[in-house]
C-alpha cells in the first residue's frame, strides 16, 4: 500500500489505517491483513496546517480528497480548473491556485493525492468485478465519483515521473494533463530542477491555461502571455527566489 502524504495529518491517519490492518484483527483476517504500507515522506521543511473539521477520511485512505476551494471574491462564471498533487508537490498547486487567482482570474480546486497507484489498484479491481458480474449493476471507480461532479480540466503533478500520475487517466471525466519529473541527470537547486522539470507552480498555471485554451474557454494568446510572464522554460528564473522546501 503505497502513499505520498502532503500534510501530517494525512500521514497520521494512514499509519494507524495501517497498523489496524496489519495487526488488528478481524473475523477476515484474525492476525492482521498480509500487507505492507509504504510512506513517502520528504526532508523539506513546510508549515503544516491543523486537521479540517470536515475532513474526507474515505478520500484519504482511498487516494484522493479535496482540500480547498477557489477564492470566494472570483466570480461564479470564473474558468475553473481542478489541480490535483500528491507529497511535496501540494505547495506548488496552492501556489498556482493563488497566481491562476490573483494573475488569471481562473478558479482552481485543489485536491491531495495520496495515493495515485491506490486509485488506480481500485479503479482496475472495479473493472474485473464489472467483468465477471455482467448482470449487476456497474460500480464507478473510486477516482471517478470523487471527480466526476467536479467542473473543468484537470492537472495533475508530483515529483514522480509523468507516469505515476497517469495511471488513473482512464477513469477521470475531464480532460486530463498530467506533469511530472521525467529525465534524469538534472542537478541544481531544488526549485531550479523542478523548473527544468515544469512541474512548480508557475509550470501548473501555464499548463492549466493551456487545458482551458484547448476547450476554448481562453484564448491561447493569454497562454503565451504567462509563459513570457513565468518563463517556465528557464531554470534560472527561479534563482534567488524563495520556495517553500527550498533545499533541506
Amino acid at each position: 500500500m503505497h502513499y505520498d502524504p502532503a500534510f501530517s495529518y494525512e500521514i497520521a491517519h494512514i499509519v494507524r489505517n495501517g497498523l489496524d490492518r496489519m495487526y488488528g484483527s478481524t473475523d477476515k483476517h484474525p492476525h492482521g491483513e498480509d500487507v505492507i504500507y509504504y510512506l513517502t515522506v520528504y526532508n523539506e521543511p513546510a508549515v503544516q496546517p491543523a486537521e479540517p473539521e470536515d475532513l474526507d477520511l474515505e478520500g484519504l485512505l482511498g487516494g484522493i480528497h479535496h482540500v480547498s476551494s477557489p477564492p470566494a471574491d472570483l466570480p461564479a462564471d470564473a474558468p475553473r480548473v481542478q489541480l490535483l498533487a500528491s507529497g511535496v508537490g501540494y505547495a506548488w498547486i496552492a501556489k498556482a491556485q493563488e497566481l491562476l487567482a490573483t494573475d488569471w482570474g481562473v478558479a482552481a480546486d485543489t485536491w491531495s493525492v495520496t495515493s495515485w497507484n491506490e486509485l488506480s489498484r481500485e479503479a482496475l479491481a472495479t473493472e474485473e468485478w464489472n467483468l465477471l458480474n455482467p448482470t449487476e449493476q456497474p460500480r464507478v471507480p473510486f477516482v471517478t465519483r470523487k471527480l466526476g461532479n467536479a467542473p473543468g480540466p484537470v492537472i495533475a503533478v508530483s515529483d514522480y515521473m509523468k507516469a505515476v500520475q497517469q495511471q488513473i487517466v482512464e477513469w477521470v471525466p475531464q480532460a486530463y494533463h498530467a506533469l511530472g519529473a521525467d529525465g534524469f541527470g538534472f542537478a541544481d537547486t531544488r526549485p531550479a530542477a523542478r523548473r527544468f522539470f515544469k512541474i512548480d507552480a508557475e509550470s501548473v498555471v501555464v499548463q492549466s491555461l493551456s487545458a482551458l485554451a484547448e476547450e476554448g474557454v481562453i484564448g491561447r494568446d493569454t497562454v503565451q502571455k504567462a509563459l513570457d510572464h513565468y518563463r517556465i522554460t528557464d531554470p534560472t528564473a527561479v534563482r534567488g527566489v524563495k520556495q517553500e522546501g527550498g533545499d533541506a
